[in-house]
């Protein structure tokens, strides 16, 4: 999985052990970090592309991100996708949540999904829900998911 900071910078090491260096390199400057982790996607033509953010945010002093993209030729509902972008956030989430333990970092996963019935991604609410919290994390949706509404889409857009 190939993933790269903002400005395209490409992390030669594991995910795991980039954000293993940056909560120590971080909280030895004095911040305390809170982690969120979203995906969102966009569908191109033939192609639906998702992209998965893990961002930083130093208590009072901005933040930064981790971004992987990726394609693929799969056709999905609406619901569908919005269940795949939650499943490719805990994936990522799962994989580093005994670093934040250990670390003492907060962590939450943001879901691209609107709270209002009135949205068509509101269908995988309850089931996004459902997934996130019964997988132990905190969870965020629209309006509050900034992860995936703002800094995932902003890479998919």
């Amino acid at each position: 999985m190939q993933w790269r900071r903002f400005n395209g910078e490409v992390i030669h090491l594991p995910v795991k052990e980039e954000v293993r260096q940056a909560i120590v390199r971080e909280t030895a400057r004095g911040f305390r970090l809170k982690v969120c982790i979203g995906t969102d996607s966009q569908v191109k033509g033939l192609d639906t592309e998702f992209a998965t953010v893990i961002v930083f945010l130093r208590e009072g002093h901005g933040g930064f991100m981790f971004i992987h993209n990726e394609k693929t030729k799969d056709r999905y509902s609406i619901k569908e996708r919005m269940l795949v972008e939650v499943a490719k956030s805990i994936e990522i989430a799962y994989e580093l949540c005994d670093l934040f333990t250990e670390y003492d970092v907060d962590m939450e996963v943001h879901a691209d999904i609107n709270t209002n019935p009135q949205f068509k991604s509101n269908l995988a609410l309850r089931e996004a829900m459902g997934y996130i919290l019964g997988m132990g994390f905190a969870f965020k949706a629209k309006p509050e998911a900034f992860a995936s509404s703002s800094c995932a889409n902003k890479i998919v857009n």
